[in-house]
């Protein structure tokens, strides 16, 4: 007992340094004051706008620019509530308009082109900008076709809401629209991809959907994979809450989904076809697309950097933060993408005051609710030293298979605590 008390606590305390560890830093630090360096990040999420909001304190004179096409940003975490109905999808909405008030300027416009010799960035509308120095959040992008007959136009039959907005309001409606009964398949692909527990999340709070509201339903998941993270956890929390509504297929069990027929809702397997009334097909993923018209991308389609400074270690004077980074261990989540900002903020700030970046210590938090209640969680520890991530063996924790119901109950009024914290710095 002694040791999951333990354990616990240091997933808190792991929590709060990951979301203060940046407000510590004297933001009125002289060196950084004089610097009238043009900085423009593209991506207004989680990443691009902790970055813009942080590098707006520390280089007050500054020409600091934000580029993100949408007027409003819809946020990923939590989304996988609305889906199960217990969350209305306003609570996802956030506006720029606090960051405009900072002194921040927010240009609603597409970045096209990015000419990294030139330091210029084209935009849709025709305008160009210049760059002392680029941070990149481009975020995700899919890999149409990776899955035969899964494209765009399939995206409307079998939304992945993977990009919480639209698609996220069409899955659930599409939920609630399936006669008592139906089946709802779910493909998971292979790593790495956003949110790595984020599709078993969604099982939970799905299979809780059908439970509550469609007892003679049921969740059939297809995974490119035989582990994933917090799998223990989840399985617990399934066995424990969904014996009758969720089956998991791992890939030796045939789970790999190789092609999808959009007319007929039918996704294949090696030895199978499987017709769903209802399909979340979630398609492998890759870096936004203006990290290859950046050449900050690789053959792997992710962007590799030196994990010190962010910069890409492709193209001089551009920094990539967020899910499209190549950071493992650091998974691909909403806080690595915030503190990252924080981080990355930091060491611009110093390259445009003419000093090194230093190496830090980074966290992340995961929380994951399997049920619209009770949530479990997962952090690590990282440093970024000599440009390279690596964990700091024995300084994460996980929350305790066994746990006490309470126990989870606490992970998901922390993991409101987070959401609320996250946003609030991004977005005020």
């Amino acid at each position: 007992m002694t040791e999951r008390v333990s354990d616990t606590n240091r997933r808190h305390v792991l929590a709060g340094l990951g979301a203060l560890a940046v407000p510590f830093v004297d933001f009125g630090t002289q060196a950084f004051a004089q610097t009238r360096a043009r900085i423009v990040i593209v991506g207004g999420g989680f990443g691009g706008a902790t970055a813009a909001r942080s590098l707006r304190r520390l280089l007050p004179n500054a020409d600091i620019t934000l580029v993100e096409p949408n007027p409003t940003y819809t946020a990923c975490p939590f989304s996988n509530l609305v889906v199960g109905g217990t969350r209305d999808i306003s609570a996802q909405a956030f506006t720029y308009a606090p960051l405009v008030q900072t002194g921040i300027t927010i240009i609603h416009d597409r970045a096209i082109e990015i000419d990294a010799s030139r330091k210029e960035i084209t935009l849709g509308g025709g305008a160009s900008l210049t760059y002392d120095r680029l941070i990149l959040s481009p975020g995700i992008d899919f890999r149409w076709g990776a899955i035969e007959g899964y494209d765009q136009s399939a995206a409307k039959r079998a939304p992945h809401a993977w990009k919480a907005g639209d698609q996220t309001v069409l899955l659930r409606d599409q939920l609630a629209a399936m006669e008592d009964g139906g089946l709802v398949v779910m493909s998971v692909p292979a790593p790495p991809f956003r949110c790595p527990p984020g599709p078993y999340e969604r099982a939970s709070l799905i299979a809780n959907y059908l439970k509550t509201r469609k007892p003679r339903s049921k969740l059939l998941i297809l995974d490119h994979q035989d582990r994933f993270s917090k799998m223990p956890l989840f399985k617990e929390a399934w066995a424990e809450n969904y014996p009758d509504h969720l089956e998991w297929r791992g890939a030796s069990d045939d789970g790999r989904v190789s092609r999808f027929d959009a007319a007929s809702l039918t996704l294949s397997t090696d030895f199978d076809d499987i017709r769903a009334d209802v399909a979340n097909v979630i398609p492998p993923q890759k870096a936004g697309e203006i990290a290859d018209r950046a050449g900050v991308a690789d053959a792997t389609g992710w962007c590799p950097i030196n994990a010190t400074s962010f910069e890409s270690t492709l193209q001089n004077d551009i920094h990539v933060i967020g899910d499209a980074t190549i950071a493992a261990p650091m998974p691909k989540s909403a806080f690595s993408a915030n503190l990252q900002a924080k981080i990355c903020a930091i060491a611009v700030a110093r390259l445009v005051s003419d000093m090194a970046p230093e190496p830090t210590i980074l966290a992340n938090t995961c929380y994951s609710f399997v049920t619209p209640d009770q949530a479990v969680s997962i952090s690590g520890v990282y440093s970024n030293a000599l440009g390279q991530f690596s964990s700091i063996e024995g300084a994460g924790g996980l929350t305790p298979v066994g746990a006490m119901s309470n126990v989870r109950s606490a992970e998901a009024a922390q993991a409101e605590a987070w959401f609320a914290a996250i946003t609030g710095e991004a977005f005020g």
